[in-house]
């Protein structure tokens, strides 16, 4: 009785299933984390303690205890809740500018591969005028033409950060426009809209993601960064920038006001890029 001995791509291909499979501690802890800002997105009122927008003068500026964990603000109002509610302004926004940028990014990119010729080259030149500009300062210009809110911040953050991805995702499409398997469906009369659709975008996932859950993290940063410079959301929303903001006056008097907020967007970012790291290098073995 003979047995069939597995060939070096099965055994190669059953490694790479088992890395996939078995997830280290730190995508994990990336994992659960993010888990925990979706129900804080979704449902923050589950874990929120108090109304985020009822003022209580008596509590005024309370250092943090057991009522008020994270302390009071200025008119009263309990600063963990409205860091709960935040979430769904401040990530949310963050996530709203990046998955406009990969969607809008990947087909850009991917029809100037396709196209080739003069037609690549314009479109990829209206890239890099883009991407000549510092983002922060359009990102102000475009926001403070459009008036402050949260939507005008989004839409100014949106317009420069689908460049990028159109850049990253046409050097993938032109390598894999070059592949047998994609000559092979070409070859076997396989029209160009299912050969973008099944045999090329599909090879561009794993950048793709990776790239995604890093610029969570940048997003947020961005967006954070325009409300403190007064361009985002105007009271009484709780969004982490505008708190921020609106504890600058009190940094020594109160340093919770600013502390808190500050201290969940370090770790939100921190998680995002962590997670980015781990599916970067899942993603290169």
């Amino acid at each position: 009785m003979t047995t069939v001995q597995p060939s070096i791509e099965q055994v190669q291909a059953r490694t790479e299933r088992r890395t996939w499979l078995r997830p280290s501690w730190l995508t994990i802890w990336s994992g659960l984390t993010i888990f925990v800002l979706g129900i804080m997105i979704l449902f923050p009122g589950l874990i929120s303690t108090h109304d985020p927008f009822s003022f209580k003068v008596s509590d005024r500026l309370d250092s943090p205890s057991w009522g008020h964990w994270f302390g009071t603000d200025d008119f009263g109002r309990d600063i963990y809740s409205r860091v709960m509610h935040g979430t769904r302004y401040s990530i949310g926004s963050a996530l709203a500018v990046v998955v406009w940028a990969v969607v809008f990014g990947t087909i850009y990119g991917a029809v100037a591969a396709w196209a080739g010729g003069i037609i690549d080259r314009l479109m990829m030149r209206t890239v890099d005028v883009f991407l000549a500009f510092p983002y922060l300062v359009f990102a102000m210009a475009v926001a403070a033409s459009l008036g402050r809110g949260l939507k005008s911040t989004v839409i100014a953050l949106a317009i420069l950060w689908w460049p990028s991805y159109a850049r990253m995702v046409r050097g993938q499409v032109k390598s894999i426009l070059n592949d047998y398997h994609v000559q092979a469906a070409r070859t076997l009369g396989t029209s160009n809209r299912q050969l973008l659709q099944w045999h090329v975008i599909p090879h561009t996932y794993d950048q793709i993601l990776v790239r995604f859950t890093l610029d969570i993290g940048n997003s947020l940063i961005a967006l954070t960064g325009l409300s403190f410079l007064g361009l985002g959301v105007g009271p009484p929303t709780p969004e982490w920038g505008r708190m921020v903001a609106d504890s600058k006056q009190l940094a020594l008097s109160a340093p919770w006001y600013a502390i808190f907020p500050g201290l969940i967007i370090f770790l939100v970012v921190m998680n995002f890029v962590l997670l980015g790291e781990a599916l970067r290098k899942k993603a290169t073995k």
